[in-house]
């Protein structure tokens, strides 16, 4: 069976592609989604290489935002997709790399235990501002508060290097810089660029199943 394993980015939860993940389940794919949170890049790494070894085949893995950091460090993965993530090389981290907008950094709310959340109102437009509104209050209200540090993290390994892999670039993003995604995204095998905001996996989820499904069926080998 053709699989898919979607990474989350910051204060997200797996829940949060669940209309990506309906809509991919109900044409016969099997869908992972892993939970992040785990409190460093390397064990957010650990958790999704854990998902992608319970599957018989490599399947093709979406990163969104963060979880681009996460996926440059895996194994065994037949594509990778960078939905508006980071890539980064030796070295780097998202962070390192240039981080979240000043507009995203205005949303976060440090926390008395050193975690950060974001603001609902300043998250909502941010992130989802080009979603219809049920749509945002909904992905608003499933955010969670963010352990600090995950964004420093650096990936031990580069699968970009190895595995056929596609960026695509959300062109009216509030949270990270489409110019920094256009840089990013040279690094990579194929580049895709969207009208949307950030979280197209909120707002417009027929275009992620499309991407994938059409991925799913240019690596599946003719009988």
């Amino acid at each position: 069976m053709a699989a898919v394993v979607l990474v989350h980015g910051l204060y997200h939860r797996p829940e949060h592609f669940e209309l990506v993940a309906e809509r991919l389940r109900s044409a016969g794919v099997e869908v992972a989604v892993p939970e992040l949170h785990k409190g460093s890049l390397s064990a957010d790494t650990a958790a999704v290489q854990a998902a992608i070894d319970s599957l018989p085949e490599p399947p093709i893995v979406l990163g969104h935002s963060y979880g681009g950091s996460v996926i440059t460090g895996l194994r065994g993965v037949g594509h990778l997709v960078y939905l508006a993530a980071f890539v980064p090389d030796a070295g780097e981290s998202a962070a390192g790399l240039g981080g979240a907008s000043p507009q995203l950094k205005e949303a976060i709310n440090p926390e008395p235990d050193g975690s950060t959340s974001l603001h609902p109102d300043r998250a909502a437009d941010t992130l989802y501002g080009d979603c219809p509104e049920p749509l945002a209050a909904w992905a608003v209200d499933l955010l969670r508060t963010q352990a600090p540090g995950c964004g420093r993290g650096i990936p031990e390994r580069h699968s970009w290097k190895r595995t056929p892999s596609t960026y695509v670039v959300c062109a009216q993003d509030r949270a990270i810089d489409p110019v920094l995604q256009r840089k990013m995204a040279s690094r990579c095998t194929d580049a895709r660029q969207w009208q949307t905001g950030h979280s197209p996996f909120v707002g417009q989820p027929d275009l992620i199943v499309e991407l994938l499904r059409e991925l799913l069926a240019a690596n599946t080998p003719r009988q």
